[in-house]
Formats: C-alpha cells, structure tokens, sequence
C-alpha cells in the first residue's frame, strides 16, 4: 500500500490585516468534494475560523491515487498536508489546529487522535463510527465502482445520504453532491472502499486522549446516533450529539445545527486556552 497526495483547498482565510483565526481542517465523506459537502456550513464557521479543507484521492481537488491505501496512510496524508500548511505559512506552529470531518472523513479523524495524538486540539467525527460496515460489502462495492465507475453508486447513495423530503426541498445541494460521487475517480473511490474494508478502532478507542465531539444524523442509516454514542462513550473525553433533521451529510443537511454544534465544542476549548 501507498500513502496518497491530498490537496487542501482553502474555504475561508482572515481578512487582510485582521489577527489570524484558528484553523479547522475539514475532512469528507466517500463520494462527495469538500466544497459541495462543506458550503453550506462556510457562512456559519468563517468568523470563527481559517477553514482549509481536503480531498480523497480522486474526488474534488485530489488527484487520484496510484495504488490502494489504508486508513492509517489516509491519515498520515493528511499529517503531511498539515506540515504543507505550516511550511506555506496558512497555519502557525504554535497556533491550534482542529479537525472535523464527516463519515470516512470522521474515520480519519479517529485514526488521526489514534495515531497522531495531540496533532489536533479537538476532533469531530460526522456521521461515522470506529466500523462502518462488513469488509464484505466494501469489497463487493469496491469491484463494482472499479469495473463500471461511480455512477452505479449515485441511487443508492441518495438514499443513503439524506433525510426524507432533503432532496425535493434543497435540489441544488443535493445536485451538487451527487455531480461530485458521478465525477469521482472509480479506481481511487475503490481504493477508499478498500481503505473503509479494513478500518476497525473499536477495540482501541480508550487509546484517543485528545477530545472529541461524535455527531449523528437521527435518519443515518449507515452511522446512526448509536455509533456516535459508543464514540463518546468509548475515548477518553467524549461528547455526542444529534441533529435531528439530518442522514448522512449533516453539514450539507443541517449546516447551522452541524456549525453550532461545532464552534460550542471547539469554543470552549478556545475560551479554556485563553484563560490559560
């Protein structure tokens, strides 16, 4: 196996003269670009943060992988990528860094406080759990999109992905997303299936020390809100949350629930830092 090449691409920085913000890298979901995934949420972060976001090899910005990966080289890329940001002056060394991202963009924020302990100052994981799914069905899904592309996941992930009346209310986000999973590229989407296939940190969560927020969609058919339970339950310091209107995207769905969730968890640590 290879580590991949990400690409980080930059949704919201600081106004010129104003004092640099802390960053939140946002990581996303199999089958989506950050931009369609995270835009909506954008307006409700900005004040609060620099927002750099990053995408799967193949999807968005990423160019496509070369070779299968698993999920602990995903988050050795995406160490890479932070060094990349320091070394291009879009993120300080001493300044706080945090991390949410949304279904394997959630797994590799687990495996990201698994493996690179205090890289982050708080991680969120969206919409995902320390196992999704049968290595099984990963496999099986992985054949399919490598020999007939992505457009043989569109159906089957618009059903998965939003809650009921989501796609007749919002046809222009949901547009966007499905455009993003038809225009992946199918050998790196099978790669991340390969990636998800052998991802299982359930037996190694009280091994994750820095915080984490575990947020669920409450129509998630894939991670439901139990998965963020055994999260929160499960690491060091846990928190969980339910947004009520949102499946699997819930930044896209819900993004000023999703935003409010996240500028209360990572706010209070900035307030705990600054009364330090």
């Amino acid at each position: 196996m290879t580590q991949p090449q990400l690409t980080a691409t930059l949704l919201a920085q600081d106004p010129a003269g104003a004092p640099a913000k802390p960053t939140l890298l946002l990581g996303p979901s199999l089958g989506t670009g950050v931009r369609a995934l995270w835009g909506p949420a954008v307006p409700h972060l900005a004040e609060r943060f620099r927002l750099i976001a990053w995408d799967l090899p193949g999807h968005g910005a990423s160019a496509p992988s070369a070779a299968a990966f698993s999920m602990a080289e995903l988050a050795a890329a995406v160490v890479a990528l932070v060094e990349d940001l320091r070394a291009q002056d879009l993120h300080a060394e001493d300044a706080p860094i945090y991390y949410a991202g949304v279904s394997i963009g959630g797994a590799v924020g687990l495996q990201l406080g698994h493996d690179h302990a205090g890289l982050f100052a708080g991680i969120s994981i969206i919409c995902s759990a320390a196992k999704i799914g049968t290595p099984e069905a990963w496999a099986e899904r992985a054949e399919l999109v490598a020999a007939a592309g992505t457009p043989t996941q569109v159906v089957g992930s618009a059903q998965r992905w939003f809650a009921p009346g989501f796609i007749e209310k919002h046809p222009v986000v949901t547009t966007d997303l499905l455009h993003t999973l038809q225009d992946a590229d199918r050998f790196s989407y099978a790669h991340a299936c390969g990636a998800l296939a052998g991802f299982d940190l359930r037996a190694s969560l009280a091994a994750i020390t820095d915080p984490v927020l575990a947020i669920a969609g409450a129509h998630d058919a894939v991670c439901p809100p139990a998965d963020a339970e055994a999260l929160a339950a499960g690491v060091a310091r846990g928190r969980a949350a339910v947004v009520p209107s949102a499946a699997h995207l819930a930044p896209a769905e819900a993004p000023e629930e999703t935003s409010r969730l996240l500028l209360d968890f990572f706010g209070a640590d900035l307030l705990e830092t600054a009364n330090d």
